[in-house]
């Protein structure tokens, strides 16, 4: 007898879709109440047991009430309110989601902070958000910075050790829990990188971070052989936006706590997912050296979230594992493919989205059989209208590269405090997303750069992300991961692009002139801008990431400030 599966029945997927209540503050509610197989677990916590094998641990919709509303109990014997602001600093994985879901039962809002911030732009972020608590890992660097200001301490620094401890058995719940959400209600604050000055704080709607993925109801793969690795931060929109889809889904999902592969492969091995969602920070690693081939053996899809990935990883990756006949875009798949035989590769969607944008909003479709076509995302979803603008906020010509602005339901309200902030991303009745692109004549959108990353040359504009493209695809045998960034010219005249690179582990020329050589007679060949300098990243020093793992560019344009000056 096969075992129970947990994926909701398709009639109660296609409810979901048109519940008029339903949203980001209550989907748990929703699916232990509509799933019949609520007692069957289907989210996965992993750990490393005294011999070193990967143990699984699953959570049935039920048992996450049971802690969801434990965790409640805590927060409201500790005084938080509907509206409150909360912050919650705890180690990705599953905390962070209960946390998440505990405060929204309670009508307060969950400030997730990724606990890698500094604790000096933490502090500083807390304050901002107005945060009436804290709850953490590691209460005691948040102590001793509170201390140098008491004025600025919120009313609890509480360790989420003694959340989790809580003797709940007793202790109440307000009357009327858990909350009922209006459409508006925020049920999430989530912070940008903050490499400069306070992070952003992006808010999420009840209502708004749902629309939108209602047809991920019947379109996501969720046949009973499925299974998701989710590695996104669970603390980011991303993670956050996988998981609800899971729960509604009923999708067995293994939440990750570590995005590095020495970590994730052995999971990959135990858990054998279909389908994997992540940041291109784990990609770039399972696509470097050997492949994993046993742990990838049932994948079918690669899922990516935030900047576009780079088609030199991507097509080592759909190598790997293999596909449904009749896989189609809607998930569901014709009932005469069910017999046929899989083919072999997988797929790799590789979705541009944001926290503002509520979730990916485009998706290019990449397979073994895919020509390359470097820096397009494809089309938008159809909840998403999208078109490229000028500076005036007119929509330049096709082929012509601009800002990248959309039009969806699924869009943040703005930002937490800082209505000039959210207006300054505004324009004409779009969204600008903060990225450079350009459309072609079939309707696909290519995402050349972020805004602040344009290389401002005495040549005119150039794409970091176009040349970052040739750099990892192009010089592969020599670059494992690398990114392209803007200093001041030799003389003193706008900008010229430099390349800091990780290098192969056996890579045969390892000189930066030597690399430099090379990505410029392939950037040449195909009209692009050459490189000024190589330089190597010999330590991890020498290559920072932030919070989410994202190369910091901002670090790196400080640090080469002075490379090209005499």
């Amino acid at each position: 007898m096969s075992d129970p599966t947990p994926i909701a029945p398709l009639a109660v997927r296609q409810q979901f879709m048109t519940e008029p209540r339903l949203g980001a503050g209550n989907f748990l509610d929703y699916a232990a109440a509509m799933n019949p197989h609520r007692d069957v677990p289907y989210a996965f916590t992993h750990h490393t047991d005294h011999r070193g094998a990967v143990v699984l641990r699953g959570h049935s919709l039920r048992d996450l009430v049971a802690l969801r509303d434990q965790y409640a109990k805590w927060y409201h014997a500790n005084g938080v309110r509907p509206g409150e602001p909360v912050g919650v600093v705890v180690a990705e994985g599953l905390a962070p989601i209960v946390h998440f879901m505990a405060l929204n039962a309670l009508g307060a809002i969950p400030a997730l902070v990724n606990d890698a911030m500094r604790i000096d732009v933490m502090v500083r972020y807390l304050n901002h958000v107005g945060v009436v608590g804290v709850v953490a890992d590691d209460t005691t660097r948040l102590l001793s910075a509170y201390r140098q200001d008491p004025r600025q301490r919120p009313r609890f620094i509480a360790l989420a050790a003694e959340v989790a401890a809580f003797d709940a058995a007793a202790a109440p719940l307000p009357e009327g829990y858990p909350f009922k959400h209006a459409d508006d209600d925020i049920v999430a604050l989530i912070h940008s990188s903050g490499t400069t000055g306070t992070p952003k704080s992006t808010m999420l709607g009840h209502r708004s971070f749902w629309d939108g993925k209602q047809p991920r109801m019947t379109r996501f793969p969720a046949e009973p052989y499925d299974r998701l690795m989710s590695l996104m931060p669970h603390t980011h929109a991303g993670g956050l936006s996988y998981f609800l889809t899971a729960t509604l889904l009923g999708l067995p999902t293994v939440v990750m706590g570590d995005w590095r592969r020495v970590t994730v492969e052995p999971v990959m091995e135990a858990f054998q997912p279909t389908m994997l969602a992540s940041f291109p920070r784990t990609y770039v690693e399972l696509a470097t050296g050997d492949l994993p081939v046993k742990g990838a053996a049932r994948v079918h899809s690669w899922f990516n979230t935030a900047d576009a990935a780079h088609y030199g990883h991507v097509r080592r990756l759909v190598t790997l594992g293999e596909r449904p006949a009749g896989l189609i875009k809607p998930w569901l798949l014709p009932s005469e493919a069910a017999d046929e035989q899989p083919l072999p590769g997988s797929r790799y969607v590789d979705g541009l989205g944001s926290s503002e944008m509520g979730m990916a909003l485009f998706g290019g479709l990449f397979t073994p059989e895919t020509p390359r076509n470097d820096r397009c995302v494809g089309k938008p979803t159809e909840v998403c209208t999208a078109t490229v603008l000028d500076d005036d906020g007119n929509e330049v010509p096709v082929g012509t590269a601009g800002m990248l602005a959309i039009k969806s339901p699924s869009l943040t309200p703005g930002y937490w405090k800082a209505e000039r902030l959210t207006e300054s991303f505004e324009l004409n009745g779009w969204w600008l997303t903060g990225d450079v692109a350009r459309q072609d004549a079939d309707g696909n959108f290519y995402h050349l750069d972020r805004t602040v990353d344009v290389i401002d040359t005495a040549a005119g504009p150039v794409y970091s992300l176009e040349l970052e493209e040739v750099l990892l695809a192009d010089c592969a045998e020599l670059v494992r991961d690398g990114v392209v960034i803007g200093v001041p010219a030799r003389d003193g005249i706008a900008q010229e692009p430099i390349a800091v690179v990780q290098l192969q582990a056996d890579a045969p020329e390892r000189t930066p002139e030597a690399i430099l050589d090379r990505a410029n007679k392939q950037l040449l060949d195909k009209g692009l801008h050459p490189l000024a300098a190589v330089t190597v990243a010999e330590t991890a020093g020498d290559y920072p990431l932030g919070p989410t793992g994202k190369v910091l560019k901002r670090e790196l344009r400080t640090r080469f400030s002075s490379l090209l000056r005499p």
